[in-house]
């Protein structure tokens, strides 16, 4: 027999899952519970126990346990007798279910002092089938009744859901309280996932179903846990997006180092900063790197200093070739005056004296690496036309007496095989100089022959590659279907 209370068919139907759920869960307690039927064959009351002991009150428990059973599905078959207070239950049910039911029933009477499980059950299939069968039909019956409220709780969520989608894409709304593009999204979102709560807790508060808003929440917590161990990474990339959108470390178009790789700034995504490599490769770099590393930004101060070394033979004035190279580059126009550029000594060699030079550029206007060529090579040339040598490695050798002696023996012997007529020339270095001069000026009248050619004057050209510029400018226009977190509009850290 099932009993429905009106405004319960919704809750009913609605709790359908749960009830199952919670027989599943039960079912370990209930075989507990007949295992110690089945071994002790009773089940006891914790109420105190009377001294004297009625025979009326024994007909009374009888005739008690008798009138509820009569009224329980399933429960007629039960026999009772009573005697001290102690009742005994016979007879069949079709299940242990049925069984525990009255046992548990007997117990509730105040004067009962222990019930002794006597009970048959008989697991008969057919009384088995019926009963769930019965249950099945009268929870459809309750789901058709419940239908015009499952309706209207269904349309009221609709329509709380998508006032909230409708409001979530009022990006402008949400850009003017927010000058971050990424806050903004975020708080968009947050305001239609309040809305899809509310509305599903009105349409359940509607059908009368509030407690399996609690089981869905609670396995919610539990599935969000089990969900963030699994996607910690994209948490932290998210997490990540989220500063570096507020804090804008750069711009787009920025020249930039992130733990050692270099590229210009296409954009910052939720997930990772997009750059365009100087070789023309895209690069992306999940934002979680990005935030925890060091960052080198060469765009947000134009002003960038190259350094490099020449040699001068250690006979010469450094000064004096110091003077000589300072100007060869204060010539060159991408030089800047201000600060200006200078050279210092930094160590003397075997052979030389190693003068290192500073030079600043305005990286917006200038290539960098196209500038310190042109300024080493200008630099190099002025030293050479002013007498300057740039001489190379010299290795000083040093032999023990023995061998110095077998070489004069062996020198003494040549003079005296040599006819006198012809003198020996020692002119060795000097005519190997005169053979250096010779090349160096060849290899001067062969560079500025080759320089007066056309298309030379791209190799003193030091302005920026524009063809890299143009494919970075491509790259920021197509549109990814991702949102640009860089807003030149917001502060930048």
């Amino acid at each position: 027999m099932i009993v429905s209370r009106p405004g319960t068919t919704g809750y009913r139907t609605g709790a359908l899952l749960l009830l199952m759920l919670g027989m599943l869960w039960a079912a370990p307690s209930q075989v507990a519970a007949s295992e110690a039927s089945a071994t002790n064959g009773e089940s006891s009351n914790n109420a105190r126990i009377e001294t004297t002991p009625t025979p009326l009150k024994d007909r009374d428990i009888q005739a008690r346990i008798q009138g509820i059973f009569s009224e329980i599905e399933g429960l007629g078959d039960v026999d009772i007798s009573v005697s001290q207070g102690v009742v005994t239950l016979s007879g069949e049910t079709s299940n242990d279910r049925k069984a525990q039911q009255a046992i548990n029933l007997a117990n509730r009477l105040t004067d009962v002092v222990t019930v002794d499980d006597s009970i048959n059950r008989t697991l008969d299939v057919q009384d088995n089938v019926s009963t769930v069968f019965q249950g099945l039909v009268a929870q459809g019956r309750s789901l058709v009744k419940a239908l015009p409220l499952l309706l209207v709780g269904m349309l009221l969520f609709g329509l709380i859901a998508w006032f909230g989608g409708w409001l979530a894409r009022r990006q402008a709304l949400w850009q003017r309280l927010t000058p971050n593009p990424f806050v903004a999204e975020l708080l968009s979102q947050t305001i239609r996932v309040i809305f899809i709560v509310v509305g599903l807790i009105l349409a359940l508060s509607l059908i009368g179903a509030e407690t399996i808003l609690g089981t869905l929440l609670g396995g919610a917590g539990v599935i969000g846990i089990a969900v963030g161990f699994a996607v910690k990474d994209t948490i932290e990339n998210y997490i990540a997006s989220l500063m570096l959108s507020i804090r804008q470390p750069f711009r787009a178009r920025d020249q930039i180092v992130i733990n050692g790789q270099e590229g210009i700034v296409v954009r910052l995504t939720s997930r990772a900063t997009i750059l365009m490599t100087l070789d023309g490769n895209q690069l992306r770099i999940p934002n979680s790197e990005v935030f925890k590393g060091t960052i080198l930004n060469y765009t947000q101060n134009p002003e960038r200093r190259f350094t490099f070394g020449l040699g001068v033979d250690a006979n010469d004035d450094p000064l004096a070739a110091i003077k000589v190279g300072l100007d060869a580059v204060h010539q060159l126009d991408f030089v800047l005056s201000d600060p200006r550029a200078m050279a210092v000594i930094t160590h003397v060699g075997d052979s030389n004296i190693v003068l290192e030079f500073q030079v600043w550029v305005d990286q917006s206007k200038t290539d960098f690496s196209r500038a310190r060529s042109i300024a080493i090579r200008e630099t190099k040339h002025a030293l050479e036309n002013q007498g300057f040598s740039l001489p190379e490695p010299i290795y000083r050798l040093r032999f023990n007496s023995t061998l110095e002696q077998a070489l004069e023996q062996l020198q003494s012997r040549e003079k005296g095989r040599a006819s006198p007529e012809v003198a020996p020339t020692p002119r060795a270095t000097t005519d190997h100089g005169i053979i250096n001069d010779r090349d160096k000026q060849k290899a001067k009248a062969r560079a500025r022959q080759i320089l007066r050619s056309q298309g030379a004057e791209t190799v003193f050209d030091a302005r920026p590659d524009e063809r890299l510029m143009a494919k970075v400018d491509q790259e920021i226009a197509e549109n990814t279907g991702e949102t640009d977190l860089l807003d030149r509009h917001s502060p930048q850290e």
